[in-house]
């Protein structure tokens, strides 16, 4: 199963590596003063890949933290993604320009569908379509708003627009330690029919290991964050599992 890939998450608010639950701004738990270090501990553990949020980005609706990004991705020699504020094709730009592999496009795809068609067919496999959902419903501006549209409708119609990684985060698992929605990410890779990469939910080796069988399916991997700053997980002994 080496096409699924672990992505551990820092999430960065004030420059400092924090987690939120259910990504309330309000409920916010600071794991480490320098991200940096954070992104170079995950290298040296394994990682693959370094999964980036703006979360401060998410809600000004354009890149804060920018500098330390391109400091993470210069520091560190695996590919790094961000996700984050990113909804005009400067900032886009701006972001890959400073080594980022891949971009995270968000409340776009429902606010401003052409502007994501565009990046699409500019920049292809650097961009994944983020798909939060609240009871099926894709959430915007940090979770702060859900929309009338269906996550798994707005899948199909972005991967006809050439989408070919999506990252699902079922909002009411995210930060509850409670295990991943797999069937929602499984049904929403085949609705696809691209990778999707699940968020949200993830404590144990055991749903990594239940998302992990799904591979063939187009499960591509997960994200993994407060289980890895809780210890619950480890990075170099969920790499021997999945």
């Amino acid at each position: 199963m080496s096409s699924f890939i672990i992505y551990p998450a820092i999430d960065i608010r004030g420059g400092k590596c924090v987690r939120l639950i259910q990504g309330d701004y309000n409920q916010e738990t600071v794991y480490n003063e320098n991200p940096l270090e954070v992104a170079k501990a995950w290298e040296a553990q394994g990682a693959k890949w370094i999964h980036l949020v703006d979360l401060d980005g998410a809600k000004a609706g354009y890149p804060v933290n920018d500098k330390l990004v391109g400091d993470i991705a210069k520091a560190v020699n695996v590919p790094v993604q961000l996700g984050g504020g990113l909804r005009t094709e400067a900032d886009v730009d701006h972001i890959l320009s400073l080594g980022v592999s891949r971009i995270i496009l968000g409340t776009a795809a429902i606010e401003n569908r052409d502007f994501v068609n565009r990046v699409l067919q500019k920049h292809g496999d650097k961009v994944a379509i983020g798909i939060d959902a609240r009871d099926g419903y894709v959430a915007t501006r940090g979770w702060l708003e859900t929309s009338a549209v269906k996550a798994d409708e707005l899948a199909a119609e972005l991967a006809k627009e050439g989408a070919k990684t999506f990252i699902f985060t079922d909002i009411s698992r995210d930060g509850m330690m409670g295990g991943p929605n797999v069937e929602a990410i499984v049904h929403l890779a085949k609705v696809s029919g691209q990778s999707v990469i699940a968020s949200g939910g993830v404590s144990r080796y055991e749903d990594l290991e239940r998302l992990a069988q799904h591979a063939a399916d187009g499960v591509g991997g997960a994200i993994v964050g407060k289980a890895l700053y809780t210890g619950s997980i480890k990075l170099e002994e969920a790499h021997g599992r999945v």
